[in-house]
């Protein structure tokens, strides 16, 4: 008996040993993570004072320092950044979508800043800014050479102050005083009815109330007794706020329902979001229409409705931005954005296409491999994977524009024909019927005569390629006068070019007139018969047989 006593008291001491020790392992690695934390921030500091005493020029500190954390943040992953005092306001825009200024956006266009689009309702537009129109003064300063950025920090201020611009429109100078108001670019830019059974929803943002307005939208529509069907479209989407990707599929969906799950490495912040209020509408059949810039926030939207079997999903496959970010305080004024979470869908699957954790040799990332990639099941069984974006239910090829095309609109000669058409035609039809005419046509090619607008065919740049390859291998001077003979026979005729892309260029020239009389909502509605994403999504609400199939079909 005191034997086996004394056997149990070892086995006591030895396991209080083990245990003792594994605290002493915990220990010491905590111990050794602070002990490297402080020794590099001792490092670092050290070189600063270095560099700021004995740098042969003088310093700018804060510079210095921005890139430093710049530099050390582009090691983790693109969306941790860091936000200083200065950036502070562009910041609460990408969150809010609001600031003080004239609403209008714009681009460049020479030597100078040029209107774009003035946003409907707000002073640019009120005060008759045209796109077209140039910003060649501000408060009586040249703005010639200015950038975009530049210009529109200018343009911005307090709401209720003004603004003093000079525009050039026709070779005419233009003095403008412009009242600065804030601005809340919508989440919504557009909704109305394609045809007479289906209404569109354009969603082009998730900050702020981007679900009561897609619900407000919604319940207009509605008022109209024919409305069978619904398109979300969330093509170019680059995502937002969480909160509120969960209250639009809640538009959709019942309440107390799971649509995302959030996992890092803080536990105490895993969360589960649910749709927290009665659904507007569980039954009209819905498709949601992604591309290759529908991200993060439009993936929880597109993926949830997909992983409910609640909609069909319609386009390309989208970005594949699976993370969640967290915003802290700094002192002075300063935020990091910080990466603290994966987001899954309800299904159980992560969209996360890159592996930032584990870079190349030259700090690149790879995908995720096919083989790594997992099936998940939604709702109903249906099988969807994880790691590469969300795969649309019916997937459609990127309409890609010709050379020609490209070249027009590179060269701004579709918007600059758009101007000219604005400034010799007051008014125009209604939006979603103007078609140009073959006069318009005609007068858009003598517009373009003497302008300069060339370009590659691909199969131009194939053999340019192909001549590249020969000199490198040395290969070329037997090869000249076949190459030669090719290039010359392939020469490209702009006239015939211009003859065969036809129709391609009436619907770019269509769409740019349009909104210049209707803004956005006329270059939306303009865009609707070409549009291949909504014309599929006709096509599917008409064969009610197809859009069920697709919903409950298990592969």
């Amino acid at each position: 008996m005191i034997y086996l006593k004394n056997i149990l008291l070892t086995l006591k001491k030895y396991k209080l040993i083990v245990v003792f020790a594994i605290i002493g392992l915990v220990s010491f690695k905590a111990t050794d993570t602070y002990f490297e934390i402080s020794k590099n921030m001792d490092l670092f500091s050290s070189v600063f004072k270095e560099i700021n005493t004995y740098y042969v020029d003088e310093i700018d500190a804060g510079k210095l320092t921005k890139t430093a954390i710049d530099e050390m943040l582009n090691t983790l992953d693109p969306y941790t950044n860091y936000i200083s005092e200065a950036e502070a306001e562009d910041f609460r825009f990408q969150m809010t979508g609001q600031y003080g200024g004239v609403g209008a956006q714009i681009g460049t266009k020479g030597d100078y800043v040029v209107i774009t689009d003035p946003y409907e309702g707000y002073p640019a537009q009120k005060e008759g800014l045209l796109p077209g129109d140039l910003i060649i003064e501000i408060e009586g300063k040249s703005s010639k050479g200015k950038t975009t950025s530049e210009v529109s920090k200018l343009l911005k201020g307090q709401a209720g102050s003004k603004v003093n611009i000079t525009i050039k429109r026709n070779e005419t100078e233009i003095k403008k005083s412009l009242m600065r108001e804030e601005i809340k670019v919508k989440n919504v830019p557009y909704f109305g009815m394609i045809n007479n059974e289906t209404g569109i929803i354009k969603l082009t943002g998730f900050t702020n109330d981007a679900g009561k307005e897609v619900r407000d939208a919604l319940l207009e529509l509605k008022k109209n007794t024919l409305l069978k069907n619904i398109i979300l479209d969330v093509r170019g989407n680059p995502g937002g706020l969480l909160h509120e990707a969960v209250n639009i599929v809640n538009i959709f969906v019942p309440q107390g329902i799971d649509v995302v799950m959030t996992k890092g490495k803080v536990k105490e912040w895993e969360k589960t979001y649910r749709t927290l209020n009665p659904s507007t509408d569980e039954t009209i059949p819905l498709v949601v229409l992604t591309n290759r810039g529908s991200a993060s926030a439009s993936e929880i939207v597109s993926g949830s409705i997909q992983d409910l079997d609640r909609g069909i999903v319609i386009g390309q496959k989208t970005f594949g931005k699976g993370l969640v970010q967290s915003t802290r305080a700094l002192n002075y004024n300063a935020q990091v954005k910080i990466t603290t979470a994966k987001y899954y869908t309800p299904s159980g699957r992560c969209i996360q296409a890159l592996d930032y954790s584990h870079r190349n040799d030259d700090g690149s990332v790879g995908s995720v491999a096919d083989s790594l990639k997992k099936a998940f099941k939604t709702k109903i069984g249906r099988k969807v994977f994880d790691g590469g974006g969300v795969d649309p239910d019916i997937k459609l090829e990127l309409k890609a524009l010709s050379k020609l095309s490209e070249s027009l609109i590179s060269k701004q000669l579709i918007f600059d024909f758009a101007t000219f058409y604005r400034n010799k035609n007051s008014s125009i039809g209604d939006a979603k019927i103007f078609k140009l005419s073959e006069n318009d046509f005609k007068e858009f090619k003598n517009f373009i005569a003497n302008k300069d607008y060339d370009y590659n065919t691909a199969t131009e740049t194939a053999l340019l390629e192909v001549k590249k390859k020969a000199e490198e291998e040395k290969y070329f001077d037997a090869i000249k006068n076949q190459y030669d003979a090719l290039k010359l026979s392939m020469k490209h005729d702009k006239d015939a070019d211009i003859e065969k892309n036809k129709a391609e260029i009436i619907d770019l020239l269509e769409e740019e007139i349009v909104r210049r009389y209707y803004f956005q909502k006329g270059r939306i509605e303009a865009g609707f018969d070409n549009d291949i994403e909504v014309q599929a999504a006709l096509k599917v609400f008409a064969d009610k047989a197809e859009y069920t199939k697709i919903l409950t079909t298990i592969k």
